[in-house]
């Protein structure tokens, strides 16, 4: 079942690094930013992590939380965020759960084979757990300062 915009956002918990359990109900008082992605140390979603690296502080100095989320691994995500030093904690999914609630599971095509992977999407949930923006079929260059300018920063 797919989330929309405006609606209120069913809890959920992930493994994430840093040996983090979360829990979207922890972040009630607080903006997230959800950011889903294809693939730890894929070139798009490394650099799509260094923006985010590069503005967290904008992010945090106004109480906006960002998360990662990929199928990978924690192994996985933790060598990718310690590569690349990102101030914040990457999601693990391997089952697809959290996806699924997202919708972000799509047919993509490589090389002539198709297969199912994440397409890249943002969430905003705000303060009061509800859902208030998305992008879907992200282009990682200005990604970050679009969500920026929707926070007015």
């Amino acid at each position: 079942m797919m989330i929309d915009i405006n609606k209120h956002v069913s809890n959920f918990e992930l493994t994430g690094t840093n040996n983090l359990q979360f829990k979207l109900s922890n972040y009630i008082g607080k903006e997230v930013v959800l950011y889903f992605y294809p693939k730890d140390s894929t070139p798009g979603c490394t650099n799509e992590g260094i923006d985010f690296k590069e503005n967290i502080n904008k992010f945090n100095s106004n109480n906006i939380y960002i998360f990662g989320i990929s199928r990978d691994s924690i192994k996985s995500h933790e060598n990718f965020k310690k590569k690349y030093s990102f101030p914040f904690e990457l999601l693990s999914d391997s089952d697809e759960e959290v996806c699924n609630q997202f919708d972000v599971i799509k047919e993509k095509s490589m090389y002539g084979k198709s297969y199912k992977g994440i397409e890249r999407s943002t969430f905003i949930i705000n303060s009061k757990g509800i859902l208030s923006h998305e992008w879907r079929g992200v282009k990682v260059p200005g990604h970050v300062n679009e969500i920026l300018k929707t926070f007015n920063l």
